[in-house]
């Protein structure tokens, strides 16, 4: 695995191949270390990078205030200095949050999407309340001890029951952010809008995973998404792929990779072709 800093975001090689990569965007409150069992499993040749998103991991805030609109920004930037042209953009949670703005904002970048245990929709009254209080309690403690219980949230009940192995690293992750970190993307997802336009628009492939035990992000938001997805012209709904992973929750990329594996090696295939 190599890294590469750039002026905004740091950057993870986390499998090698060439031409149009995978750019894998993580979700709250980690960084890239989350994809890297399941970028190993992805088709031989398919090259995939891990990206830390603004304050996560290896990157560091800017000074920006917090939105998901300048994540996408930081991440089209990065990669553009990189020499990239295009990529297909795949989100797990708050990642998927930040590929939607990025198709929204730089079409002409993104050549497919993977939206992993996410949604397209705004958040409720009460869930943008929690965030904001998440934030503040993060600055007020400077610890991330308000979102050290989150592992068990984030799990399904059979990940409870049988991969406990997976707790402990989860925690070694969400305690290795920043408390600027956490608050800072709190208040950017508190803030985001409804897109699921943007996916009713978007005319390329699209690929929706979901843990069967997601309650975070449940089945309920992945179909709406893939109905949205479904109606660009030249498109059927074949081309908004839903994959649904027995057995697991909200972490599915960490808890079965090698099924999210299969699923975004299918995507990039069909980009691919697409092209």
């Amino acid at each position: 695995m190599t890294s590469q800093a750039t002026r905004n975001l740091a950057t993870f090689t986390l499998h090698d191949g060439g031409g149009v990569p995978l750019v894998l965007l993580h979700g709250f409150p980690l960084d890239h270390r989350m994809w890297a069992t399941c970028a190993q499993h992805l088709p031989p040749g398919v090259r995939a990078i891990g990206v830390d998103l603004p304050g996560a991991g290896h990157s560091d805030l800017d000074g920006f205030p917090p939105s998901i609109e300048h994540a996408a920004d930081s991440v089209y930037r990065t990669m553009v200095a990189a020499g990239e042209g295009n990529a297909v953009v795949v989100g797990h949670s708050m990642g998927g949050y930040v590929a939607l703005a990025l198709a929204e904002r730089h079409p002409g970048f993104v050549a497919g999407l993977g939206l992993v245990d996410t949604k397209s929709t705004a958040d409720t009254e009460e869930a943008r309340a929690k965030r904001l209080r998440v934030a503040a309690a993060a600055e007020a403690s400077q610890t991330v001890d308000a979102v050290l219980g989150m592992p068990a949230a984030l799990v399904g009940a059979t990940t409870t029951k049988g991969r406990r192995q997976l707790f402990p690293v989860l925690d070694s992750w969400i305690r290795a952010q920043s408390p600027a970190g956490v608050a800072w993307a709190e208040r950017a997802m508190a803030a985001r809008p409804d897109r699921t336009a943007v996916l009713e628009r978007f005319d390329a492939p699209v690929a929706v995973v979901v843990g069967a035990e997601d309650s975070i992000t449940p089945l309920a938001e992945a179909e709406h998404m893939v109905r949205a997805a479904a109606s660009p012209s030249g498109y059927t709904a074949g081309d908004a792929a839903l994959t649904l992973v027995p057995g697991v929750g909200h972490m599915s990329v960490v808890e079965d990779p090698q099924a999210v594996a299969a699923a975004l090696g299918l995507l990039h295939a069909q980009v691919i072709t697409h092209h």
